[in-house]
């Protein structure tokens, strides 16, 4: 018995003699799937700008659910809206960050970006979620969120279509890219879902001083969306006559046409 145990302690020793590199060899998911990195506000690598395709989402809202951006009563018609801004990693990401202070969002902050992200429901969550590992309180990071937003150009054939249209979600990456200079395919992609495949969102990656970037490789477009063809539903009008008052003049929904197809000419 005593000669095995000093048997063990002499491996042991030898083992303490090794190089620092030899005694452990990384499994390979530990090579592929890093372990992910603590979720510390502020400490992050860039940003994903998240833009989604509101006629998607009001294309399965419940009747008095997110009322204010799929059932208004001034027929105001939306069509990308701002999802919200992701802290990322190269790998992985961080959510819901220690922050010094509470992750609370006061109501003027919450109605000041209503105009692009019409869901005081996702303000708050995307805040908690997301918003806390930026390091910013709440009213810098909304601030920082509309603005990169706003450098955003929305391709014109989706900025108020009235038509359904079928496109590819590389053609779809190309309208962005035309329309805004120094954005490349490999710095944003495209995700779809549901019947038909329909466009969801669109996510471009940022640096942090608000410069397109090249995506982290886990942000991989071929498993966001694997379809040929999107369904790309057309905005609506959704004032719905004897819901409410007669709106004033000035805010009366306009008749849409009736819809059309509009197929893609493979082109981009």
């Amino acid at each position: 018995m005593r000669t095995r145990a000093l048997a063990v302690l002499a491996a042991l020793a030898a083992l303490a003699l090794l190089p620092v590199q030899a005694q452990h060899v990384p499994w390979p998911s530990e090579v592929f799937n890093p372990p992910r990195r603590p979720n510390i506000a502020g400490q992050f690598d860039y940003y994903l700008l998240v833009l989604s395709w509101s006629p998607t989402h009001c294309s399965t809202a419940e009747r008095g659910r997110d009322d204010l951006q799929c059932a208004r009563s001034d027929g105001r018609r939306y069509g990308f809206l701002l999802h919200g801004l992701w802290p990322q990693y190269e790998r992985g990401y961080p959510e819901r960050c220690h922050t010094r202070w509470r992750p609370f969002v006061p109501e003027p902050v919450i109605d000041g970006v209503l105009d692009v992200m019409p869901s005081k429901g996702l303000v708050i969550h995307e805040y908690r979620t997301h918003g806390t590992c930026s390091g910013l309180q709440p009213a810098p990071y909304f601030a920082l969120a509309r603005a990169l937003f706003n450098r955003i150009r929305i391709p014109k054939r989706y900025q108020n279509p009235f038509e359904t249209h079928f496109i590819s979600p590389q053609e779809l990456i190309w309208d962005f890219v035309r329309a805004n200079p120094g954005l490349r395919p490999d710095m944003m992609v495209v995700t779809c879902g549901g019947p038909g495949d329909r466009l969801s969102e669109v996510r471009i990656c940022m640096s942090k001083d608000g410069r397109p970037r090249t995506c982290g490789p886990d942000v991989n477009r071929n498993k966001l969306c694997h379809a040929r063809q999107m369904h790309v539903p057309p905005v609506r009008s959704t004032w719905r006559k004897g819901e409410v008052e007669t709106p004033p003049p000035s805010r009366q929904a306009q008749p849409l046409p009736m819809p059309r197809v509009i197929e893609s000419t493979g082109s981009f």
